[in-house]
C-alpha cells in the first residue's frame, strides 16, 4: 500500500456496499505505509422476488443492505472505531434509490452506539436491472456524454418511472446511488452529493464540464430536482453529525465513490501497470495518459469504456461479460452430460480434473470463442468453436482452448498493441478465477508480452479507505 502522509497513525474506515455483500475495512497509517487492521463482510441477502419490481426488474431492499452494514460495524473492534477520523464509502455504480430528504432515516441506540435505519426510502434499482428495453432507450433524448446509455443506469430508470409510474416519483425529493444515500444520512445532507464517478455511471452527465445535461433533461420533462449535486472524487462531503457505532461525531466523510475505481485504486501503484481481473466476469484496465479527455460522444461499437478515475484522470476499461461464469457453465455442462449417461459427479470434483487434463495439453489448434453471455458492445455475438480436429477432442484440449479463448477475447477488446502504445510495462493479475486456475494463468502469460504479478487483491473497501488517506 502507498505510504501515508502526516504524523502518527490515523485510522480510516473504508466501506463497500456491493451487489451481494457489504464490506468494512479499518486501515491504519504506519511508518511503513498503510496497513489493513481489521475487516468484516456480511451478505446482504437483499435481492427479493417479491419486491414488486417491473418485468426484467432487479431491485434490492435498502433496509437489508443497511442492516448488513450495521452488523459489519458492530463486529469491528470498538477501540479502533473510536480512533476513526475519516470514512471512505464506495458501492455499486449505475443504480438508483429515492428518499424523502428530511425523513431518509431514523437514528436510535444500538449495542455499539447510535446507528441509523432507513425510513422513507424506495428500493434500490440496481445496475443489473433490465426494465429499459432497447426500444424504450431509443425513445429517450440523446445524452451529451461520452458514455452510452444502458438499462440499469440511474437516469434511464427515472425516465422509466416517469413514463410507467409517474406517481411513484412524487413521494420522494432526493435520489442517489446506495453509497450516496449512506453519505447523505451520515452527514445529514439536505441535498445529496455525488462524485463524478457515480454521476457518469447514471448517464446524461458531461464529464468535461462536470455537469448534468440539464437542458436536454428539462425539455423532456425529467424531474431534474432529483439529481444530486456533483463533486470531485476524493473530496470531503461532510462530517458525521453524531457518533456512529462508536466512530466519533465530526469524523470526515468522503464523497461516495464507484466500486470499480476503488478496486483498481487498491492495487494500481504505477501508471505503467494494467490490471487484469478474472472472477465471475473479466476486466482489463489501464490508466490513460495525463490530460486525456474522452471523446464527445460514445462509439457504440467500441469494447472500451472510459471511467472517470481520480484527479481528473481516466481509466480505459475493457469489461467482458464472460469470465469465470463461462468456466462454471462448462463444468455444469460436463456434470449434466455425465448425469445423462447415468453417472453422478459433483461439479466441485470436475473443476480440478479438467484443469489437470488441460495442464497436460500445452497446445491445441482448437479455437473457442467463449462469449456465451454476449458482450455489451456485441450482444448478439454468442459463442462458437472452430478448427475442430479428430485428435483434439479430449477434455484437456477443450479446456485449454476455452481458457485461451477467454484471455484472447479480453485481448481483442483492448489489444496488446494499444497497451504498448500507452506504456504498459506489467500486468497485475487478480480475481478468483485467475487464482484457482493455472491454465488460465499460463494463457495470460503466453498472450501478453509483459511480466505478470499475481495475488494483487482488488478490494473496493480498502481502496475507499486509501483514497481518504490521500485527501486528508
Amino acid at each position: 500500500m502507498a505510504a501515508a502522509g502526516g504524523p502518527g497513525p490515523t485510522c480510516v474506515l473504508g466501506i463497500d456496499l456491493g451487489t451481494t455483500s457489504v464490506k468494512a475495512a479499518l486501515v491504519t497509517g504506519t511508518e511503513r505505509g498503510l496497513a489493513l487492521a481489521q475487516c468484516c463482510s456480511r451478505e446482504t441477502q437483499a435481492h427479493g422476488d417479491s419486491l414488486g419490481a417491473a418485468p426484467q426488474g432487479m431491485e434490492q431492499d435498502v433496509q437489508k443492505i443497511i442492516r448488513a452494514l450495521n452488523e459489519c460495524l458492530a463486529a469491528l473492534p470498538q477501540q479502533q472505531l473510536q480512533q476513526v477520523t475519516h470514512i471512505g464509502i464506495s458501492g455499486q455504480m449505475h443504480g438508483v434509490m429515492f428518499w424523502k430528504s428530511d425523513k431518509g432515516c431514523k437514528w436510535s441506540e444500538s449495542g455499539t452506539g447510535p446507528a441509523f435505519k432507513p425510513d422513507k426510502v424506495s428500493h434500490l434499482v440496481t445496475w443489473q436491472d433490465g426494465r429499459c428495453s432497447p426500444t424504450f432507450l431509443s425513445s429517450l433524448p440523446l445524452p451529451q456524454s461520452h458514455v452510452s446509455l444502458a438499462t440499469g443506469f440511474g437516469c434511464a430508470t427515472v425516465y422509466w418511472y416517469l413514463k410507467n409510474s409517474p406517481d411513484f416519483l412524487k413521494a420522494y425529493d432526493a435520489a442517489g446511488t446506495i453509497q450516496d444515500y449512506v453519505v447523505a444520512m451520515l452527514c445529514d445532507l439536505k441535498k445529496p452529493l455525488m462524485s463524478v464517478q457515480n454521476a457518469a455511471s447514471w448517464g446524461y452527465f458531461n464529464c468535461r464540464n462536470k455537469s448534468w445535461n440539464t437542458d436536454i433533461l428539462k425539455k423532456s420533462g425529467f424531474p431534474v430536482h432529483l439529481l444530486p449535486e456533483v463533486g470531485d472524487p476524493g473530496s470531503i462531503a461532510g462530517r458525521t453529525t453524531c457518533a456512529w457505532h462508536g466512530i466519533p461525531k465530526g469524523a470526515k466523510v468522503g464523497i461516495a465513490l464507484g466500486d470499480f475505481q476503488c478496486s483498481v485504486y487498491s492495487c494500481l501503484t504505477e501508471r505503467t501497470d494494467a490490471v487484469l481481473n478474472i472472477s465471475t466476469s473479466a476486466q482489463l484496465t489501464i490508466s490513460m495518459p495525463l490530460g486525456f479527455q474522452p471523446p464527445e460522444a460514445p462509439d457504440p461499437s467500441s469494447a472500451v469504456t472510459y471511467f472517470p478515475y481520480f484527479r481528473g484522470d481516466y481509466l480505459a476499461v475493457a469489461a467482458s461479460l464472460n469470465g469465470g461464469n463461462v468456466l462454471a457453465t462448462f463444468v455444469g455442462m460436463v456434470a449434466q452430460w455425465a448425469q445423462e449417461l447415468g453417472f453422478q459427479v459433483q461439479e466441485s470434483a470436475i473443476y480440478p480434473r479438467i484443469i489437470q487434463a488441460a495442464l497436460a495439453q500445452k497446445h491445441s489448434k482448437l479455437s473457442v470463442h467463449p462469449t456465451i453471455f454476449g458482450e455489451r458492445h456485441l450482444p448478439e455475438l454468442l459463442a462458437s468453436v472452430s478448427s475442430i480436429g479428430a485428435s483434439e477432442l479430449s477434455l484437456g484440449h477443450v479446456t485449454r482452448a476455452l481458457c485461451r479463448g477467454l484471455v484472447e477475447n479480453l485481448c481483442s477488446m483492448l489489444p496488446v498493441q494499444h497497451l504498448e502504445e500507452v506504456g504498459v510495462r506489467r500486468i497485475l493479475g487478480s480475481g478468483s478465477a485467475l487464482a484457482r486456475n493455472e491454465v488460465l494463468r499460463q494463457e495470460v502469460e503466453r498472450i501478453f508480452p509483459f511480466p505478470v504479478v499475481y495475488g494483487k487483491d482488488v478490494d473496493a473497501a480498502v481502496g475507499a479507505a486509501m483514497v481518504m488517506f490521500q485527501s486528508k
